[in-house]
């Protein structure tokens, strides 16, 4: 304690960040003073460290719904199939009790273990579950840079054995789908001209609805399998993002997703075509829909008639992007490659590079000759051979 006496009464004197701070107690006991030396500390201490009443730990659910998503609503809100996967996984860890009802500091392992084990019990997938555990990471992640809660909640950690997307469509059937596709397109101009000629029309008056765009699936399987698009990316492709024979991807899961693809010949054709037929709206792919494109569900239907015409078992859209990409590995360098696909991970990328046993001894042999050349030009091979002069002595 540093406390004085000055004039009759007791004063107290001390430092606090550089700054002195003298003050007369007005008592004349020196007890009295330290008290007050004592007191005048502890509440600079609280200004300083910004002490307040310990606040409410809020429980899953009240996060879940208060905070993280609005936040997601608001950071997301032109990312639709984001969106639905956030609440997906907020859905299911709501539904859930044990986590939605227990404060953020008072969930253990345990409790997610058990959450875990209930999505294996309702039938889904590891990849399903651990979309899932990402959310809820997400949220843990969210809670302690808000400062919701005190301390370190647990790690969330993903389960092994995921499948990955693996199948690779092979040139044959490419060829059949492809071909399959513009059946499907025939049979709904079959069916159209049909209806011209059927009882509703010729006889009731009514006139058939005019197919709006019925080679949709083959023009779609085209960009897809020729540019490595994501399935949403050439969705929401618009014209202004097609000029002088390169394709412009403005939007994406992440940063590196926004890239520019030379167009192939057959994917520029078929985008020529459709210029000249849908030129008018802003979207390549335009759709009777919320969003003035075509989603997922518009060629459901006919992406599976076309793998039962083609008899090829039956692949998600996605299968187009990888089995591209699998190819232009064969041929192209894994940094052009990760640029093309768009793969803010250079991980992600390895999984389309296999390289064979041709490419990888023809890479050798030239490794091998770079090394033996000299700067003249001249290979080891072309050098004089060593004269019996020249050799070295061998003791």
């Amino acid at each position: 304690m540093s406390v004085y006496k000055r004039g009759g009464v007791w004063w107290y004197r001390f430092r606090w960040n550089n700054e002195e701070i003298r003050e007369s107690t007005k008592h004349t006991n020196k007890r009295v003073a330290e008290q007050m030396e004592a007191a005048h500390k502890t509440a600079l201490a609280k200004g300083e460290v910004g002490i307040r009443e310990k606040a409410k730990i809020p429980t899953l659910k009240e996060f879940a719904e208060n905070e993280f998503r609005p936040f997601v609503a608001q950071r997301c809100a032109d990312k639709p199939r984001t969106l639905a996967y956030y609440e997906g996984g907020i859905q299911s860890l709501l539904e859930f009790p044990t986590l939605a009802n227990a404060t953020l500091d008072a969930i253990r392992q345990e409790q997610i273990s058990s959450f875990i084990a209930k999505l294996r019990e309702s039938g889904y997938a590891v990849s399903s579950t651990n979309r899932k555990l990402e959310v809820l990471r997400r949220m843990f992640k969210l809670a302690e840079e808000w400062e919701r809660v005190a301390k370190r909640l647990p790690v969330v950690r993903m389960l092994p054995g995921e499948q990955r997307r693996e199948r690779v469509l092979s040139n044959d059937e490419e060829a059949k789908y492809i071909a399959a596709s513009v059946q499907v397109g025939n049979r709904i101009l079959e069916a159209h001209n049909r209806a011209l000629a059927g009882i509703r029309a010729t006889q009731r008056g009514e006139t058939p609805c005019t197919p709006r765009d019925p080679f949709l699936l083959h023009h779609v399987a085209v960009m897809l399998m020729d540019c490595a698009l994501r399935p949403e990316e050439c969705h929401r492709l618009r014209w202004d993002e097609i000029s002088e024979g390169t394709l412009r991807i403005a939007h994406g899961k992440t940063a590196n997703a926004r890239r520019v693809i030379p167009l192939p010949d057959r994917a520029a054709a078929i985008l020529h075509m459709r210029r000249g037929a849908f030129g008018n709206s802003e979207w390549v792919f335009p759709a009777p829909t919320k969003s003035g494109h075509i989603d997922k569900c518009t060629i459901q239907k006919q992406h599976k008639a076309a793998c039962q015409l083609a008899e090829v078992e039956y692949f998600v859209p996605y299968t187009f992007r990888h089995s591209c990409l699998t190819r232009w590995a064969e041929v192209m360098d894994p940094y052009t490659l990760a640029y093309l696909a768009g793969h803010s991970d250079f991980s992600t990328t390895r999984r389309y590079v296999h390289p064979q046993t041709e490419s990888v001894l023809e890479a050798m042999r030239k490794a091998q000759s770079a090394r033996g050349t000299h700067k003249n030009g001249h290979t080891l091979e072309s050098r004089s051979p060593i004269t019996q002069s020249e050799q070295p002595a061998i003791n």
